[in-house]
């Protein structure tokens, strides 16, 4: 016999979702007859319905054959008020109002239950129905019921941890816990559970979904006697956050076409037939329906009130084109496969509700841009309003993250784990969000060089990125499509991509990171601080570079900068850890606000093996670039206006009015190129362009003295390069790049935007042969221990002690069940160390 043996109906009345709750809305709309015929319809031999706290839906239908009174009943533990759900079977009125006087407290409800002999099952045991749950309620749960339910609307990795934790429960673990917490089991061989199944259905869309199955029950007596002598199996699928969501905008749907009364005129418009296919069971089309919902999105329209188009408007809009634009969607929205079904209803949200955005962030850079200060809060608040209609996603996807978090917890705790499931030390799974990987700096290279080094030491790392631009596949990444792509004025070579949300949310789901880390603020870092938030996961950040200086830069407005300090020092503490590449900006962000607490300087290093002396090559460079035998000052970076390149080309106009030999090299590209040629026009510079791999190498080895006079960068990998290829540095005293050299033995420290001074430590350098290469020798000294490997390493095990640091101090305080028993074995079997000890004292005395 099969019966799904969790069901709802439209007396079930007061949602959990906050949505619903916002809406006014019931949490079921299913009438208890058609209840009936889709349950028969799907092959269940017979019928119940578990309204919450009532029978009234189960007793509508208790003269149909095969159907019989059943209740979920909500309860509580009486200490902390953890409410539990307590599924109830073949009940007749005088038992539900029995059980509704005891159900206050757990205990007197399970002891009624079970001295009555009424058959019951634990629904969703991992599942916090008030955020109260914890490893505690659990091990009471064990020791309290003898059947659990495996639920079709909870996560599947949820109830294969439940399954997981049954299946290895043994006597000595439910002694332990009921010595614990001083509860008798009230039935025999506690360890031993059955197991039922029930679709936990709410909006008709998911009914027998999952169920329960009894072999060789002929009717509902031996059908609860299997249950009892676990002869029960689950069957069918658990849910996912998509189809979770597809119910509530079922449910939500069905709400408003009650509360409109929409009947009676002729069916016409598109996008309702679509809606009422996609988020009904067995649609059929309603003309009526269609008609009234058009007539009233029409009537509530006040465009007098705006300038632009709503977002009710916007939304009509764009679905409409999009549906009439695709006839697959129309085709494929009454698919039987609740999966199906939910996809592409996802997909069809997604796209629309990406079109509705764009229409607001055009408006919003447009306003920032004219400098139409009113219009960017009202096109920020219709931005808001668009992503509200997105809200079941984002409640679903965080209840399910929750979910598997406090289910992986709970296996931990009793030492069980999935057969294919990883290792402790590679549980670390890290999704890193960036907007600069395509990009030719210093961070992309750091980036790529940390996602080669994840693959080689077998750590989970994933790098995503949102651009348009085309790229050849790589391990580790991933890229997005944006679903808008903006120019700044200032910088134009600088883009930015407005990153697809739901799609993201979907896919860092799916892929269950256990952290995000993120390396900008713009659209990309929000997104990912979003989706961290949402997923219950820690988000840490990088702060890579002086973006409110760059800003001042490229506006030369210091309101500006003001401005953009304000939005980064909140950006930054939202986050719960903030790496920094060197202690000048720890102490900037401490300034601004940032608790020093959250802020770790992060570990960098350099390719010691690539960059090395012995790649010198100085008839390569004559070859290759025309250089002389003189020597040869290098710079390597982007050629943008805020490295202070303009100080480099004063200072070595002037350097070479006294010494001839000499010659500048600059490495890069950038917008700053044509007008930097003209300023050393005249003068024996040689401009490379962009170079990597061993060829950028030998450039670094086969010059003498590096350069670099940036006064915003926050670390700069390329002066660890140099140095490691034994060249002297020479930079400014603002910004990371300076603690990075140890003046007077590595390198010089100049003042910032100083050409005086930057020419005279060219001079200095150059004035002395064997200093010079001392002092490159002890440059290619200080960067020995500083590996790429071993600075991979130590940030790897600073994204662990963020995880651990996310959990709860009671989680850090508990003893596992898992760890008592593995002491208990080892007390047992006394300690290694002392055997072998023992045996070697036999071996001595023979």
């Amino acid at each position: 016999m099969k019966i799904d043996l969790h069901v709802h109906s439209k007396y079930s009345v007061r949602p959990s979702q906050w949505v619903l709750q916002k809406l006014g809305c019931p949490e079921c709309f299913t009438e208890p007859a058609e209840l009936y015929r889709i349950a028969r319809q799907k092959g269940m031999d017979m019928v119940t319905i578990t309204d919450h706290n009532t029978i009234s839906g189960s007793a509508e239908i208790a003269h149909l054959p095969g159907a019989f009174i059943s209740e979920e009943v909500t309860t509580y533990f009486p200490d902390d008020g953890c409410k539990a759900h307590v599924l109830v079977y073949d009940v007749n009125d005088a038992i539900h109002r029995e059980i509704q006087k005891l159900r206050e407290n757990i205990f007197d409800l399970v002891r009624y239950l079970r001295l009555t002999g009424i058959v019951h099952v634990l629904a969703h045991p991992l599942y916090s129905v008030n955020d109260k749950l914890n490893i505690e309620h659990f091990e009471k749960f064990l020791l309290l019921f003898e059947n659990f339910e495996l639920n079709g609307a909870r996560d599947d990795f949820q109830n294969r941890a439940i399954r997981l934790i049954l299946e290895n429960l043994t006597p000595r673990i439910i002694d332990m816990l009921a010595e614990k917490h001083g509860i008798e089991p009230l039935f025999k061989d506690p360890w031993r559970k059955s197991q039922t199944g029930g679709s936990d259905d709410h909006s008709s869309l998911n009914i027998a979904r999952r169920y329960t199955m009894v072999l060789g029950a002929r009717d509902l007596d031996e059908f609860l006697d299997g249950i009892g002598k676990k002869r029960s199996t689950p069957v069918g699928e658990g849910s996912t956050p998509c189809v979770m969501s597809h119910n509530i905008y079922g449910i939500a749907y069905n709400f408003y076409k009650r509360k409109l009364n929409l009947q009676g005129d002729v069916h016409k418009d598109p996008v309702l037939r679509f809606l009422d296919r996609c988020l009904q069971a067995d649609s059929e089309p309603d003309e009526t329906l269609m008609a009234r919902l058009i007539y009233s999105w029409r009537k509530h329209k006040s465009p007098k009130q705006r300038k632009g188009p709503g977002i009710e408007e916007l939304l009509r809009f764009e679905a409409r084109k999009l549906i009439e634009g695709d006839p697959d969607l129309m085709n494929g929205a009454g698919d039987s496969i609740t999966e199906n079904r939910a996809e592409k209803w996802f997909g069809f949200v997604n796209r629309v509700s990406n079109k509705v955005l764009i229409h607001f962030w055009d408006s919003l850079l447009s306003s920032l841009s004219g400098a139409h200060f009113f219009n960017v809060f009202h096109s920020l608040g219709s931005a808001g309003a668009a992503y509200t209609v997105l809200a079941p996603y984002f409640v679903t996807f965080t209840v399910f993250s929750r979910d598997r978090r406090f289910s992986a917890a709970a296996m931990e705790h009793f030492g069980v784990r999935e057969a294919d499931g990883p290792e402790d030390d590679q549980q670390t799974k890290i999704a890193h969000f960036t907007d600069t990987f395509n990009e030719i700096n210093g961070v992309a290279l750091s980036l790529k060089n940390q996602l080669e080094l994840a693959r080689k030491s077998g750590k989970n790392l994933t790098v995503i990125t949102c651009t348009s631009q085309t790229q050849p596949p790589m391990e580790g990444l991933t890229n997005f499509s944006p679903i808008g792509v903006y120019e700044l004025p200032e910088y134009p070579e600088q883009k930015i991509f407005l990153p697809p949300f739901l799609e993201m949310l979907d896919y860092c789901y799916k892929q269950q990171f256990t952290q995000i880390h993120v390396t900008t603020p713009g659209p990309i870092g929000l997104a990912g601080l979003a989706l961290a938030r949402i997923m219950k996961i820690p988000v840490s950040g990088a702060y890579h570079t002086a973006i409110p200086q760059y800003a001042q830069i490229l506006t030369g407005d210091n309101t500006i900068e003001e401005l953009v300090w304000k939005y980064t020092t909140w950006f930054y503490d939202q986050l719960d850890l903030i790496l920094v590449p060197s202690g000048s900006t720890r102490r900037e962000l401490t300034a601004r606000g940032i608790e020093p607490e959250k802020i770790c300087l992060f570990p960098r290093g350099v390719d010691t093996v690539r960059f090395h002396p012995s790649s010198r090559d100085v008839e390569f460079m004559k070859d290759r670039f025309k250089t002389s035998d003189g020597p040869k000052i290098l710079y390597v970076g982007r050629i943008s206006k805020e490295k202070n390149l303009h100080l480099l080309a004063e200072a070595f106009r002037r350097l070479i009015q006294t010494r001839r030999d000499v010659e500048l090299v600059l490495v890069g590209d950038g917008p700053f190129l044509e007008e930097l040629k003209a300023l050393l026009a005249g003068t024996p510079s040689i401009f490379t362009g962009y170079r990597e791999g061993e060829e950028l190498a030998t450039i670094y080895a086969s010059c003498d003295i590096f350069a670099f006079p940036s006064a915003t960068d926050t670390f700069g990998n390329v002066v660890l390069e140099a140095q490691a290829s034994g060249l002297p540095i020479i930079v400014t005293d603002s910004g990371g790049p300076q603690e990075n050299v140890l003046p007077e033995k590595t390198g010089r420290i100049v003042r910032a935007g100083d050409s005086e001074a930057l020419f005279q430590a060219f001079e200095f350098l150059l004035a002395d042969r064997v200093r010079l290469k001392e002092m490159g020798k002890a440059a290619r000294n200080y960067v020995e221990n500083r590996s790429c490997e071993r600075a991979f390493d130590q940030t790897w095990q600073i994204y662990r002690r963020a995880e651990i640091g996310g959990r709860s101090s009671e989680d850090k305080r508990r003893k596992s069940v898992g760890e008592i028993l593995k002491e208990e074995e080892f007390s047992r079997k006394g300690n290694p160390f002392d055997m072998l000890m023992k045996q070697k004292e036999v071996l001595i005395s023979q």
